[in-house]
């Protein structure tokens, strides 16, 4: 009786507003900024194609619809284990079939915008966490840990969203330690609002690319080119984040909301 009490109430917050629907999802077309893999590898995901196949037209005269060309980590995006080489393993590691209760769960949010602003190149340290929990409590075991740089606010231009020179892209992420550290306190997964859950200097560290490397090695996920995160408390939030059901998906689009109490 107490679950369904909790449900009705939850609806009627929903409904009157004192839950409120944060979108933390970026448009997604032909403009959306997507990664660019160094020139000694061949290939790079392709631009967004949206094509029509028909428009209230003599090819379907009473509807709409579009067929799409795109890959699974474009724009906001899922994750999946099987992404990356040290998760290839795992029977459950691709989107469909990932127990779906693993997409809603909590979110803390690590505010590491001010630090961002004066360097793009900033890394979250384990000591960063530490200290965030000090003031907002302990990461639970289940939960989400997103770190917000409110670099969502470049993502209209290519150019400034993925900040890269000749030595290479400069984006704030994750340290080694930051990692390990919130896979030590249980995390499911791992977010950012940069084009992947890596910082730009990430394939210089031991082992390359931690946020990739370390997370899917656990059989956990990541959230990429997140937005809004400024509108979420550090604690409290729920967060849907629900990927296509990709047949051995190693990714997926998504539209990824936040419950948040108002």
């Amino acid at each position: 009786m107490a679950q369904k009490a909790d449900l009705s109430s939850l609806a009627e917050a929903l409904l009157s507003g004192s839950v409120e629907v944060v979108d933390l999802s970026a448009p997604l077309g032909p403009q959306t900024p997507l990664i660019k893999l160094p020139p000694d590898f061949a290939k790079n995901t392709p631009a967004i194609e949206i094509h029509n196949i028909s428009n209230y037209d003599k090819n379907g005269p009473f509807w709409s619809w579009n067929w799409l060309k795109l890959g699974e980590h474009s724009g906001t995006h899922f994750d999946a284990p099987i992404h990356w080489i040290s998760g290839k393993d795992y029977a459950d590691g691709s989107t469909d079939k990932i127990n779906p209760k693993n997409f809603v769960a909590p979110a803390n949010v690590i505010d590491c915008s001010a630090e961002v602003k004066k360097n793009p190149d900033f890394l979250l340290s384990a000591d960063g966490v530490r200290a965030w929990e000090k003031k907002h409590g302990d990461i639970a075991k289940g939960s989400w840990v997103l770190m917000r740089t409110d670099w969502y606010t470049r993502n209209g231009s290519e150019k400034e969203f993925l900040n890269a020179d000749d030595k290479g892209p400069h984006s704030p992420g994750p340290t080694v330690d930051c990692i390990e550290y919130i896979l030590s306190k249980g995390a499911i997964g791992w977010g950012s609002e940069t084009v992947g859950t890596d910082a730009g200097s990430a394939g210089g560290m031991t082992p390359p690319f931690p946020a990739h490397n370390l997370m899917h090695k656990s059989n956990r996920y990541g959230l990429a080119s997140l937005c809004n995160l400024d509108k979420l408390p550090p604690k409290g939030a729920i967060l849907i984040a629900a990927p296509l059901k990709i047949v051995n998906g190693t990714g997926s689009p998504l539209r990824v909301l936040a419950l948040v109490a108002r």
